[in-house]
């Protein structure tokens, strides 16, 4: 019986299915970094272990883990990288794994980024098969079940349920927006990653919207695959709020093409405090808005002490960044 004659009495899903796995057939790989993941991680690896599509490669690369990390990933069959904790860079790490990875679609998790189905992979991959103008499709994220209300009003705001792509004109609409993704849960097809020398190296971090961007530049497309979704979030202290944000600032200062390109930060930080403060008009969450407040101010002023890094003492650096190793490593400004 020929394969034409197998298809023809299937239909919807269940073909696309087929004809990603049986007529296409990806060598799909993922990176999963880790440092310390926890019982968090272990779920990740459940659930990638029962996905409709079963990637042939799984490598993850180790900064240094002293808990089971190391053991669980072993346990799930993981080609297993250690390298320093001094030495992790967001850009140059993964692109090392990457290039020791057999697959031609390159998958990316973090290790607290967990898939909510058991189709995340055939869904994410799927745009990057069926269209060679995609070069890097990223999925949903979910917030936890203990998210706070700024966790999940940010979660919500950041990823919608529709699905997109994304190219380089729509930079005059969506601003900086365009590339926006997140290597917490993407795909990337490997010969477009060669084309930009895979991510960045030395960026404080980013590197996924830095990657995503010279794609762009190059004609690309983006997809945000809405049905790829997995369960991360994070609930920040003031503090940690002030760092990430400072964090981003630094990004921004350093990679100025980026808003150069694609446009400044600051109008799609204030439609998502317009967003979220929506969510706070209501008689029961009223309560919320000073702490609203004080967030909000915390962040902008975070990320305006980051764009102006270079004014500050060296000293003081590490102290107001979440990544505060990488100052140790990187004292150019």
């Amino acid at each position: 019986m020929g394969i034409i004659e197998i298809f023809s009495g299937i239909s919807g899903s269940s073909l696309n299915s087929l004809y990603v796995i049986f007529v296409i057939n990806p060598v799909v790989s993922i990176i999963i970094p880790t440092l310390n993941g926890g019982k968090v991680f272990r779920k990740l690896l459940e659930q990638l272990s029962i996905q409709s599509v079963r990637a042939d490669e799984l490598l993850v690369v180790d900064s240094g883990s002293n808990d089971e990390t190391v053991n669980v990933a072993a346990e799930f069959g993981a080609t297993i990288i250690e390298i320093p904790k001094q030495e992790f860079d967001h850009g140059a790490t993964r692109s090392m794994a990457a290039r020791r990875a057999k697959g031609n679609i390159l998958l990316f998790f973090t290790q607290d980024a967990v898939p909510a189905t058991a189709d995340v992979i055939e869904k994410l991959i799927e745009p990057l098969i069926h269209d060679a103008t995609i070069a890097l499709s990223y999925g949903r994220q979910l917030p936890n079940n203990d998210a706070s209300l700024s966790a999940t009003a940010l979660r919500i705001f950041n990823y919608p349920p529709q699905s997109v792509v994304r190219e380089f004109s729509d930079r005059e609409k969506l601003g900086l927006k365009t590339a926006f993704v997140s290597n917490s849960c993407a795909a990337y097809e490997r010969s477009c990653l060669e084309e930009v020398s895979f991510f960045p190296e030395s960026l404080i971090f980013g590197e996924d919207t830095c990657t995503a961007g010279r794609l762009l530049e190059r004609g690309y497309k983006i997809a945000y695959v809405a049905e790829a979704a997995v369960f991360h979030s994070h609930n920040y202290t003031l503090i940690q709020e002030f760092r990430r944000s400072f964090d981003i600032g630094v990004l921004h200062r350093s990679e100025q093409w980026l808003c150069e390109t694609f446009g400044r930060a600051e109008g799609e930080g204030l439609k998502y405090i317009k967003y979220e403060l929506s969510m706070l008009l209501t008689p029961k969450m009223l309560y919320q808005l000073p702490l609203f407040f004080c967030r909000n101010l915390t962040k902008f002023l975070g990320y305006k002490f980051g764009t102006k890094y270079g004014n500050l003492p060296q000293w003081i650096l590490p102290k107001l960044s979440m990544n505060s190793s990488w100052w140790h490593r990187n004292v150019t400004r």
